[in-house]
C-alpha cells in the first residue's frame, strides 16, 4: 500500500511538473492593426483550440486576439520568433 501512495505520489508531482498552465483559445478576433512599438508580446493560440490564431499583448497589458490569416500579425510573430529573444523594439 505504501508503495501504491509513492508511486501515484510520484506520478502527479511529474505531471505537476510539466503543466504549462492554461489553454488560451480565442472566441473574438480583432480587426485593427496594432502599431509595433506597441506590441509586448505576440503568441500563438494553444494547438487544442479549434480556431487558430495569434494572441498580442500590448504595452498596457491588453490581450487582442488575431485570426491566423491576418497577414500583418502573422508577419511579426515569424520576426519575433527570427529575432532570437532580441525583442520587438528594434
Amino acid at each position: 500500500m505504501k508503495t501504491l501512495c509513492l508511486s501515484v505520489g510520484m506520478i502527479l508531482i511529474i505531471a505537476l511538473q510539466y503543466n504549462t498552465g492554461p489553454i488560451t483559445c480565442c472566441d473574438q478576433f480583432s480587426n485593427m492593426r496594432v502599431p509595433r512599438k506597441m506590441i509586448v508580446d505576440i503568441t500563438r493560440t494553444h494547438s487544442s483550440c479549434i480556431i487558430k490564431g495569434y494572441i498580442v499583448e500590448t504595452v498596457k497589458g491588453r490581450l487582442i486576439c488575431f485570426s491566423q490569416s491576418t497577414t500583418w500579425i502573422e508577419e511579426a510573430y515569424n520576426r519575433t520568433i527570427n529575432s532570437e529573444g532580441s525583442g520587438l523594439q528594434q
